[in-house]
């Protein structure tokens, strides 16, 4: 386990850990200089029993509050120092206030230089913080009074500390996460990083992401608690010797060492706050996150403006990204950096970009804060409103693969290439479709359907193209669909020619046997026909599958759209595009007819142009095996 110190400068929290450990904590010149700590610094007790407890000792002065915050990341308990001779003072008070913010479960409360001062006064010290924690999460902390230059209460705290001991669960189903806070080389060693892990567990030999460089580093060798270890975990203080392609000056303090490479961080971010000072709408401030500090702005959602002590909800928009999981605490300052405003806690990693104050999204982001809210029912919850990234569900869980497998398997829902639908969700996206069809009916009654491109891009834009096919496919399967040579339709949608166009249609249907493209004046001319009646009837035809118009007014029959389609499949996979010089030898036609067959399959999505190139866009469309989806005819679209 890890202690850290908290309270007042100058009021012996360096000085404790010396009693308690036999050890200095301060360990640069200037501190030793000054008598006053500047940095974190660190010791350790090793216990008969092979466990070993350490300490962090942070700075006690308000000028170095933001080094103090890097030492309290994944602790769980603090000693909260308080002299005798001085009593409760700014910084103890800020002090605390940081402890109970950043959720720091355990508390105990040293009272120092207690030789300083007479039974009466140190009695009378004693009440006042008994009373001062009454309203606190620690009303009933432990209290002790010590003297670290006479050794007094010094060998009845460091028991107490030592029973305290509690020894460290392995964690189960966590990413490896440590904020790195210090970098050093050593002579034959090489590069050493250190911190606290705050999730998960390492041992020597594993391969390891570092957030500043994006690059992965190989851990040569490790210290835990300052002693040799194999492997460390959450909860101790760990040394790691780096191998890889990285030096000293390339880290900074606040970067991050991650098992697995992360997703790009967070630049807004919902959090719930609890506020210790007056805040308002789009207020400046800075951030603390483990041994990271930054700027931003709070974004209020459910208040105007706080008031000491209220809580509520808010959008963090970070000058820097920040690489965050749920339930991250981050410390709020004001913009002058002097005082401490706020406390927040991560709620999401993913703001979306509209309805952020709409009722219904802020009861679900108050759900999110019920600590008896089980993975599963957080995950089914949060499919219920969209449908989720289970990689950045798993990340900001900090889930590895076998947890995330697990509660998959737990999950009801609709499981598409690392998305999840809940249920109803996806029900909902069904009928979007079947409305989406119906109205694209109704609106155009003389057409047989959509194409599975089109319908996606009517129904459902936003949704990713492998969870739309898998939906049309059930909708299909399901009968709610009907498919008509590739045209997605309702199924009580049918076209059909009437008994007159029947007859015209069959005098007609010989002209395109030939391979050869037919314009509507000449075969009105041929079939003596008014040239308005032809061109009604071809459209319909067209409609029915029969033919396709590449241009206006000029037909293919569908058979040979199909097989040209196939010729530009060749194409492509052949040399990666088709070009009109390329199909014009294949298809044994001018350029200009070329031309105009090669755009019309670009109007009709099955490719798209780059320069004089086409390129296959949607491969689905005239498959001449099917007879799936042909375009409308042009200018009918």
């Amino acid at each position: 386990m890890i202690f850290a110190t908290a309270g007042h400068v100058d009021h012996g929290k360096t000085s404790l850990l010396t009693a308690l450990t036999g050890h200095d904590a301060d360990r640069l010149p200037e501190e030793k200089k000054r008598g006053m700590t500047i940095d974190l610094g660190y010791v350790y007790l090793p216990l008969d029993d092979g466990r070993i407890a350490g300490f962090i000792d942070v700075p006690g002065h308000e000028k170095f509050l933001g080094n103090m915050l890097c030492g309290l990341s994944g602790i769980p308990h603090a000693l909260l120092v308080i002299a005798a001779d001085d009593g409760i003072m700014p910084q103890t008070r800020e002090h605390l206030a940081i402890l109970q913010l950043s959720g720091i479960p355990r508390l105990t409360v040293v009272i120092s230089k207690c030789d300083l001062v007479d039974e009466a006064s140190l009695q009378a010290q004693g009440r006042a913080v008994r009373h001062w924690l009454q309203d606190s999460p620690w009303p009933y902390a432990p209290l002790f009074h010590v003297s670290s230059q006479q050794g007094l209460g010094i060998a009845q705290l460091r028991q107490y500390l030592l029973d305290s001991l509690q020894p460290p669960r392995p964690p189960q189903g966590q990413r490896f996460r440590l904020a790195i806070d210090r970098a050093f080389t050593l002579s034959g060693a090489g590069l050493v990083v250190t911190g606290t892990a705050l999730n998960g567990q390492v041992s020597v030999g594993d391969r390891l992401w570092l957030s500043g460089l994006d690059t992965q580093v190989r851990v040569r060798s490790l210290h835990v608690q300052n002693a040799t270890a194999q492997s460390g975990q959450a909860g101790q203080r760990i040394a790691l010797n780096l191998a890889g392609d990285v030096q000293k000056q390339d880290i900074q303090r606040g970067d991050w060492l991650f098992d697995t490479r992360p997703p790009a961080p967070s630049q807004r971010i919902t959090v719930q706050l609890h506020a210790i000072d007056a805040i308002k709408h789009w207020q400046a401030v800075h951030i603390h996150h483990a041994a990271r500090h930054i700027t931003g702005r709070v974004c209020l959602l459910d208040h105007s403006q706080l008031a000491a002590t209220d809580n509520g909800l808010a959008e963090l928009v970070l000058d820097q990204p920040l690489w965050l999981a749920d339930g991250d605490r981050l410390i709020l300052r004001d913009a002058s950096a002097r005082h401490t405003i706020a406390g927040a806690q991560v709620l999401e990693l993913q703001v979306p970009e509209r309805g952020k104050r709409q009722a219904t999204r802020l009861d679900y982001l108050r759900q999110l804060l019920d600590p008896t809210q089980t993975l599963a029912a957080q995950l089914q919850r949060q499919s219920e409103q969209q449908a989720v990234a289970l990689d950045a569900f798993a990340w900001a869980k900090q889930l590895d693969t076998q947890a995330m497998q697990s509660l998959l398997q737990t999950s009801p829902g609709q499981q598409v290439e690392g998305w999840l639908y809940h249920p109803t969700h996806w029900q909902s996206l069904q009928n979007s479709v079947l409305e989406r069809l119906a109205m694209l009916h109704q609106q155009q009654p003389d057409q047989l359907g959509a194409s599975r491109g089109r319908l996606r891009r009517l129904a459902l834009p936003k949704q990713p193209e492998a969870a739309v096919q898998r939906l049309l496919s059930q909708l299909l399967q399901q009968g709610q669909l009907c498919q008509t040579r590739g045209w997605l339709h309702l199924p009580g949608h049918v076209l059909s020619f009437s008994a007159q166009e029947q007859e015209q249609w069959q005098r007609l249907a010989p002209c395109f046997t030939s391979k050869e493209p037919q314009w509507v004046r000449d075969l009105a001319h041929q079939h003596a026909m008014e040239e308005t009646d032809m061109r009604r009837l071809l459209h319909k035809a067209a409609r029915l599958g029969h033919v396709v118009a590449v241009v206006q007014d000029r037909y293919f029959a569908t058979q040979h759209v199909h097989q040209m389609a196939d010729i530009i499949r060749a194409l492509c996979e052949q040399h990666g595009h088709a070009d009109a010089a390329s199909f014009r030898d294949q298809l044994g036609c001018g350029r200009k007819l070329a031309i105009q067959i090669l755009e019309f399959y670009d109007r009709s999505g099955f490719t798209r142009r780059l320069a004089d190139r086409h390129l296959l866009r949607e491969s689905m469309l005239f498959g001449s095996a099917s007879l799936q989806a042909e375009a409308p005819a042009a200018g009918h679209q």
